[in-house]
């Protein structure tokens, strides 16, 4: 097949099937951008060896997670594990219009297309989707880079904008990731056949789903737990500067495993929430909604994925940011126990710096977009599936089924599995950032400068070193309470996103559930 014939069929289709190629671009854009960021994090240069003992810092940024070197590596990984919320939101948006193109593949295959032909097809609308995605995410990046290119008096940049990464850097974060996301687009189409009559899957005896996901989800939470040990003995053992891509590859790789772990949880959650309400339930509609889970179980884990992996992450930062205020109260209660010891005629004790709870209010924004984006393309999804069972709507409808309770079986099949995976997801996005930090924030004491003797000006410009004498101060340390409050408020607002998009998808069902729907094809 020609690649221009190849681009045609792609890109052909509907408003629905238009309406897939933008959001899958959109989230390509958003997932090229925390890549390209991650690039020129990497790409800034390190200031070399001190003069002294004390850590290298550059005098180039503002930014402290860009002055130490050393916070490089965290702000890499942070970077790359916000892809993952984008690229789960990447897969729904894939499913959009799926009968549609079904029809559109299987027109393709009686007008003498074969079934590598149609594979092709499809792996080929999502790749040129997020090529034009990911090249719009560059052209985003290099304006945004001379935007917020603003040196202060000094000559420091609150951003890495006087930075590019490498012309290969950024050549292969543009085309791997639209391969990446074709390739993946063919491994979901293997065991699907695409006949000339229609569009059938290649599927084992169908079997209760097992709850196998746990597996990956205790070794992605492990990952976060055995990552200081890991990235100390690799040290080690190597050289010390060769430790950023096995960082990296844990931090991902683990954030990757235990997200994908919850999702695919949500199949078992579904089937057994299905057997307890089918066995419990005494009304329509719950009867109703019983049945639909455990025909499929798979549905909760299409439609919700974006939202759990939100959620997993939320959850993950909200954990963090109770680690960092823990620390605020550690720096506190030490400079204060300096300005005690220092007396009147001291120094004074050090503030804590607010600038990682303040970055942590950005990453609370990216969660909250990227939650409500995933809502929105829940309610994609749910009106596709409202209109794709018109047939069965109106076939109940026929049978003297209100539409009410049609309904509120719907809101049972979403809901129902919705409250535990929540609940997982967020155990799981608490215990990732627990597992990273530690359950304890400890501050260094030190040592405070005290007069030895009672002169009022030891520490003046006339003072001796001999007025002075240094007296050793405890560690500060405070356990990092579990953000309970915060974790109930995260989840209640996920329930009220998805009771939203769920009330307006049932909007459809009033048109789905006419008579004149029994005789549609």
């Amino acid at each position: 097949m020609r690649p221009r014939l190849l681009l045609g069929l792609a890109l052909a289709g509907t408003r629905t099937d238009t309406l897939r190629v933008v959001l899958t671009a959109f989230s390509a854009l958003l997932a090229s951008l925390a890549v390209f960021a991650a690039l020129t994090v990497l790409a800034v240069p390190d200031p070399g060896p001190p003069p002294d003992a004390s850590a290298p810092m550059s005098d180039r940024y503002t930014n402290a997670l860009l002055r130490e070197p050393g916070l490089h590596i965290g702000v890499v990984a942070a970077l790359l594990l916000l892809t993952i919320p984008v690229l789960a939101l990447a897969g729904q948006c894939a499913r959009l219009g799926a009968p549609a193109r079904d029809r559109r593949l299987a027109a393709i295959r009686l007008a003498g297309g074969t079934p590598r032909q149609t594979v092709a097809v499809a792996a080929a609308e999502t790749g040129v989707a997020s090529l034009a995605g990911t090249c719009a995410g560059l052209v985003v990046h290099l304006a945004g880079r001379e935007v917020l290119h603003r040196p202060d008096a000094e000559g420091r940049l609150p951003l890495p904008t006087d930075v590019l990464p490498s012309v290969p850097a950024l050549a292969a974060a543009v085309l791997g990731l639209p391969l990446l996301a074709a390739f993946a687009a063919a491994v979901m189409l293997r065991r699907v056949v695409v006949t000339p009559l229609g569009v059938v899957r290649r599927a084992r005896a169908k079997r209760a789903p097992r709850p196998w996901p746990a597996a990956l989800i205790v070794l992605g939470v492990g990952a976060f737990f055995a990552f200081e040990g890991l990235v100390r003995w690799y040290d080690e053992t190597r050289d010390a500067s060769s430790s950023l891509p096995l960082a990296v590859l844990l931090l991902f790789g683990g954030g990757l495993a235990a997200a994908l772990g919850v999702v695919l949880g949500t199949g078992w959650i579904s089937h057994a929430t299905g057997r307890v309400l089918h066995r419990l339930a005494r009304r329509p509609a719950p009867l109703l909604a019983a049945r639909r889970l455990l025909a499929d179980p798979w549905h909760g884990s299409r439609t919700l994925a974006a939202l759990l992996v939100a959620v997993v992450f939320g959850a993950g930062a909200l954990a963090v940011r109770a680690y960092f205020t823990a620390m605020g109260e550690a720096r506190r209660e030490v400079g204060r126990r300096h300005a005690e010891a220092a007396g009147p005629a001291g120094g004074h004790g050090y503030a804590p710096d607010p600038f990682y709870l303040d970055t942590m209010d950005l990453v609370d924004a990216a969660v909250v977009v990227a939650s409500v984006i995933a809502a929105a393309g829940l309610l994609v999804t749910v009106a596709e599936a409202v209109v794709a069972r018109r047939r069965t709507h109106a076939a109940l409808a026929a049978a003297g089924v209100p539409r009410s309770v049609m309904g509120r079986a719907l809101l049972w099949q979403t809901l129902a599995p919705l409250v535990p995976a929540v609940a997982l997801a967020m155990t799981v996005g608490t215990l990732m950032g627990r597992g990273y930090f530690g359950p304890e924030a400890v501050e260094y004491g030190g040592s405070a400068a005290v007069c030895a003797t009672a002169s009022r000006d030891c520490f003046g410009p006339g003072a001796s070193g001999e007025d002075v004498r240094h007296v050793e101060l405890p560690d500060v340390v405070r356990a990092v309470p579990v953000p309970l409050d915060d974790l109930a408020l995260h989840g209640l607002g996920v329930l009220a996103l998805v009771l939203a998009a769920t009330g307006l998808g049932l909007l459809f069902l009033r048109a789905g559930t006419s008579a004149e729907e029994l005789r549609t094809g």
